[in-house]
């Protein structure tokens, strides 16, 4: 394992991961990676993954470095898996059988790097009757039963764009399980295959419900549950300006504060019974249309009435509370997530922006010790070009 650099920081310095290039979850999860120090090196394809945005806006490939190699070429496989040898985990996104197919998949690495994490990120998994289908994350929540726990009665299901299922039950899972893997690979000398698929982990994030659930604490269908929308002390309302407050006065003391603040005291006692919590939502809700955002945002400021107002993205890292914590980063002129969790000793950045297909083919070559893998005779950026999704069953994932 690579000695870390003076000047790099971050808990997983000196750690060296090989992304094979896709979109989504498992790009997240390399990132995530990268920003607590490993030195990621992406693996791109010529012509780009087929990514809908300009790579220069990527921020999921900030902290990484690029190479282009093209799988199907007669030496690609042995580039990579000339990285391979010197790396510590490996992060693909293919769907299953494909990586094996190009020549890349654990057998062939563990053959080479018995020590290697081999991650693996899909969204069915490798193995069940739709581990071959396409997908998207809003397939896969589904399926697990968190789509429908979300929304109004009565209306569709609302859908958290792609971070429940993609980022939350997708790249969380895959990053803990790499790490759990890395920390049983250095202690045993044994790698392993790490299987993270998005419907398990999406299943996994319920478990608490499931729980309640059993208990009977939990009622199977959306906004009927003290969590979920049903609880008129514990959702969103709408204020005079068309803007929204967020409530989530659960525990009593909480809820006291909050009444005393809206001026509801008549109406307190509708906490206890459940037959007055459409009489309690009503007042509420009229009570905050009474004033704008920025009003009762001012009125609960200094209070533990667990209110907040509802911001946009760009809001967001200007409130006083975030910026003040640096939880938003500005790097290339790009508003963005600053690296999370926080760590006292190894404290992570954001240290280059996204990585450029194929801009650092030469620095790696060097810094990892694989003269082969740059060929001074071609360039080293190659165009990005639209094309299939990796989980798409036509997509031959290279």
């Amino acid at each position: 394992m690579a000695v870390p650099d003076k000047g790099v920081h971050g808990p997983l310095a000196g750690v060296r991961v090989v992304e094979l290039a896709g979109i989504g979850p498992g790009p997240f999860a390399a990132m995530l990676l990268a920003d607590l120090g490993a030195d990621v090196v992406r693996v791109d394809r010529p012509g780009g993954p087929g990514l809908a945005i300009d790579p220069a806006y990527d921020v999921t490939n900030r902290n990484k470095r690029s190479v282009v190699v093209d799988l199907k070429a007669p030496d690609g496989v042995e580039r990579v898996l000339a990285l391979v040898d010197r790396a510590d985990v490996l992060i693909e996104g293919y769907r299953p059988g494909v990586a094996e197919r190009l020549g890349v998949g654990p057998d062939a690495c563990h053959a080479r790097n018995p020590k290697l994490v081999y991650g693996r990120m899909t969204g069915w998994g490798q193995e069940g009757p739709l581990a071959q289908r396409a997908g998207h994350d809003i397939a896969y929540i589904a399926l697990t039963g968190t789509l429908g726990m979300i929304g109004s009665p009565g209306e569709p299901p609302a859908v958290p764009a792609n971070l429940l299922g993609d980022y939350a039950g997708g790249s969380l899972y895959l990053v803990v399980g790499v790490l759990a893997a890395l920390h049983h690979a250095r202690a045993t000398g044994t790698g392993q295959v790490v299987d993270a698929a998005i419907v398990d982990g999406a299943a996994h994030l319920a478990a608490m419900i499931h729980g309640m659930m059993a208990a009977g604490g939990w009622q199977d269908r959306r906004g009927a549950n003290l969590l979920d929308g049903g609880c008129p002390f514990y959702g969103t309302y709408e204020t005079a300006d068309g803007q929204y407050m967020a409530v989530g006065a659960l525990e009593q003391q909480f809820y006291d504060e909050f009444i005393a603040l809206v001026g509801l005291r008549e109406i307190a006692p509708a906490r206890k019974d459940l037959a007055r919590w459409g009489e309690l939502r009503q007042a509420v809700a009229a009570r905050f249309k009474t004033r704008t955002r920025a009003e009762w945002t001012a009125l609960f400021e200094d209070s533990d009435a667990c209110v907040a107002p509802v911001l946009s993205l760009r809001e967001a890292p200007h409130h006083p509370h975030l910026a003040a914590r640096g939880t938003f980063t500005d790097h290339g002129g790009i508003t963005q997530p600053a690296p999370a969790p926080r760590f006292s000793a190894t404290p992570a950045s954001v240290r280059t922006g996204p990585a450029q297909p194929g801009a650092d083919t030469a620095d790696v070559a060097r810094d990892w010790g694989v003269p082969a893998l740059h060929d001074p005779d071609s360039p080293d950026v190659e165009p990005p070009a639209s094309g299939p999704h990796p989980h798409d069953p036509t997509q031959e994932g290279a």
